[in-house]
């Protein structure tokens, strides 16, 4: 079995990780396990582990400059490649070029936007549909167009009633 790396020695060193509920295996040489780190624990990238063997690479092309060092907690760009996550929220703001494109690789998106139950979703969605249509109506009133107003007026009475059906007690 060939390295994964360098596709030419025989690999000696493999490694299983899972990744989103999938395992990854990985066959390295000695002389690529040795250049990630893996016969030294404390010099194995977590980077590595998280995004997948070449990691290290890809942070420091998205994050130019790996001099630069948070004025609040001291963390470098060396200290985020470790341990893979970032000392504090000033963090952020220090590395955030090149955490831009790094976190779109890692995630959705850039923007936490959590979960929630569906019942508050459902309920949320019929709110801003609700909200929506009452400009539709003060709209239509502005404009003395009072069968469009009508239609709305009842289509508000409706959306209502559901609201109030899904409404415990």
């Amino acid at each position: 079995m060939l390295c994964d790396i360098c596709k030419q020695n025989v690999a000696t060193v493999h490694l299983t990780q899972m990744v989103e509920g999938k395992t990854k295996k990985v066959d390295l040489c000695e002389g690529c396990s040795k250049d990630k780190g893996v016969d030294d624990p404390t010099g194995f990238s977590l980077a590595d582990l998280l995004l997948g063997l070449g990691a290290a690479q890809e942070i420091e092309h998205a994050m130019p400059g790996g001099d630069a060092k948070c004025p609040h907690c001291g963390f470098t760009q060396a200290d985020f490649k470790k341990a893979g996550r970032l000392g504090c929220a000033e963090c952020y703001t220090t590395f955030a070029d090149g955490l831009e494109g790094l976190l779109k690789t890692m995630h959705k998106g850039t923007k936490h936007i959590g979960k929630a139950p569906q019942s508050f979703k459902q309920s949320q969605d019929l709110s801003d549909k609700l909200k929506s249509l009452q400009n539709k109506l003060d709209k239509a009133v502005v404009e003395e167009n009072f069968e469009t107003a009508a239609r709305v007026r009842d289509e508000i009475n409706q959306l209502k009633n559901k609201i109030a059906s899904l409404m415990p007690g």
